[in-house]
This record gives structure tokens, C-alpha cells and sequence, in this order.
């Protein structure tokens, strides 16, 4: 198939009548809005780019949107240059299958409806992901990221961004931070939960339904801890903390791990029950 090619210097709008497949985008500064859609083509509207054109390519199903210095492996190591100025504005219509690929360096961006993979980088500046059926790999250096409602995998990478998750159904979710704080607001469906979170200075809030179904270990070195479930114990000493115990039968995981960073895990109300809004267990 051939290879189709623009250079993209001011505001356009393309559309592709070829198919698509898989994604990739990467930009410096602006925002990038990528949906998914049931059409088996992409269109695309660059608006407000400034600086270096930005290279469209279309090969073998494969839509790029990128300027050409900026690769995509060892892209958390790239910076941008003192004096160079860019920024574009990028949105996306992509097959909901199709596999996607951002990178961002101080550049905002929205990834939703996707059930194919989704990966994620970023410098800075903040993602939020909505909707995602596939597995979901986000690294950052310092931007946050917001998932709703993701019911794939959920792997999160991070030096300092935060971690935030609402409405979570998936029954998977790994998160590794320096300093970055982590919300999760789990409602899983369907399989086991596992779960599993490690900060060093970071703080840790989980709320999960009651009832709930998993094994729980959660500790840290000199944090405090808030525990909702009556089921569960908090124990230690020498500023050491843990909350220990099984909900329901146990067949979920949920790990939690912070080395100075409070960990809360707190109960999520039955929708047709009475809200628990306060955590029945003591603060230490």
C-alpha cells in the first residue's frame, strides 16, 4: 500500500479513506483529543499549530501525527529545547479497535471510546482517559492522569503525577509512583480484583464496594492509616502500619505500599443502601 503524506503547517481538516488500524501521536504544547468511533476510516482537524508543521503519514493502517524530531522510544527522556516555541491542537476520530499511541511534552490529552490498546506519555501536562475497553500503559513524569470508567488493564508509571480513578470496573490496576498521590474509586465487574499500588511519598486512597471480595494488604513506614471495613485489622509499630484481612471470600487482590504516604481504604456505598460516608475505623 502506498505511503500517503502531509505537512501540516496551519489549521486543516483531513480525512482518510483508507483504513485505520492503529494510531500515533505525538506534539509539544496544545492538546490532543482522540475518540473512537464505529466508522472503519479517520479524520483529522489540526487548529491552532504554531511553530514546525506537524507530519501526517498514513502507512499499512497506520495514521502518524508527529513532528519528526520527536521519536517515540525514550520519549519520557525528551525535553524541549530552550527557544523552540510550538503548539498545535490535534483531534482524532479513530476506529474504536484501532491501537493508540500519544505522547505529549506539556501538552493536554484525551483519549475515549477506544477498546483497542491504549499507551500514553507524557512529559507534562495532564491525560484523562474515558471509556477504555483494551489494556492501558500511562507514564508520566510529572502530569496527572484521570481514568473513568476504563475496564481494561491499567498500568501506571509515574515519577511525580497523580493517579486518579473514578467509576474503575476493571478488575486490574498497577501503579508505580515516586511522590505522585493516587485515588481509586473501584467498581469492579465480572473478574477478581487485583489491584496493586506502590508510592514512596505519596498518598494512597482506595474506596471499594461493600461488600467486598478480595485479600488485603496495605502498609506504611511512617504514614497514617484510615481503614472502613470492619473485616479488616490495623496493626504495627515503630511508626509501621498495616491493614490486613479478607473481604467477602477473598478472591480479589488489593496491595498497597507506601514507604511515607497515608493509605486510606474506605467503603463505597450500596446504591440502594444507606450512605457510609465516614470510615468506621480509627485513624492512626
Amino acid at each position: 500500500m502506498p505511503v500517503s503524506t502531509w505537512a501540516v503547517a496551519e489549521p486543516q481538516k483531513l480525512t482518510f479513506d483508507d483504513p485505520v488500524t492503529s494510531l500515533n501521536v505525538r506534539i509539544v504544547g496544545g492538546t490532543v483529543n482522540v475518540v473512537g468511533t464505529e466508522d472503519p476510516t479517520a479524520r483529522l482537524e489540526i487548529s491552532g499549530i504554531e511553530g514546525p508543521p506537524l507530519i501526517v503519514t498514513l502507512e499499512d493502517g497506520t495514521l502518524t501525527v508527529a513532528y519528526e524530531d520527536l521519536p517515540w522510544q525514550n520519549f519520557l527522556k525528551w525535553f524541549d529545547r530552550k527557544g523552540w516555541h510550538r503548539s498545535a491542537v490535534v483531534s482524532l476520530a479513530v476506529p474504536a479497535g484501532s491501537a493508540v499511541e500519544v505522547g505529549v511534552v506539556g501538552a493536554g490529552a484525551v483519549v475515549s471510546g477506544i477498546r483497542g490498546r491504549t499507551d500514553v506519555r507524557g512529559v507534562t501536562g495532564d491525560t484523562t482517559l474515558v471509556g477504555l475497553a483494551g489494556p492501558v500503559l500511562a507514564e508520566t513524569v510529572s502530569g496527572s492522569v484521570e481514568a473513568q470508567s476504563v475496564t481494561g488493564e491499567l498500568r501506571f508509571h509515574s515519577v511525580s503525577g497523580d493517579l486518579t480513578v473514578m467509576e474503575g470496573a476493571g478488575a486490574s490496576v498497577r501503579a508505580e509512583s515516586v511522590s505522585g498521590n493516587m485515588v481509586l474509586d473501584l467498581d469492579p465487574t465480572g473478574k477478581p480484583t487485583d489491584i496493586r499500588l506502590t508510592t514512596v511519598s505519596g498518598e494512597v486512597a482506595i474506596r471499594m464496594p461493600h461488600p467486598a471480595d478480595a485479600t488485603v494488604e496495605a502498609n506504611t513506614a511512617s504514614g497514617s492509616v484510615s481503614n472502613g471495613f470492619e473485616d479488616l485489622r490495623v496493626s504495627g509499630q515503630w511508626g509501621a502500619k498495616k491493614i490486613t484481612g479478607t473481604l467477602g471470600a477473598g478472591t480479589g487482590k488489593l496491595r498497597a505500599t507506601t514507604v511515607s504516604g497515608s493509605i486510606a481504604l474506605l467503603r463505597r456505598p450500596a446504591e440502594d443502601g444507606p450512605y457510609d460516608a465516614e470510615p468506621t475505623g480509627k485513624v492512626l
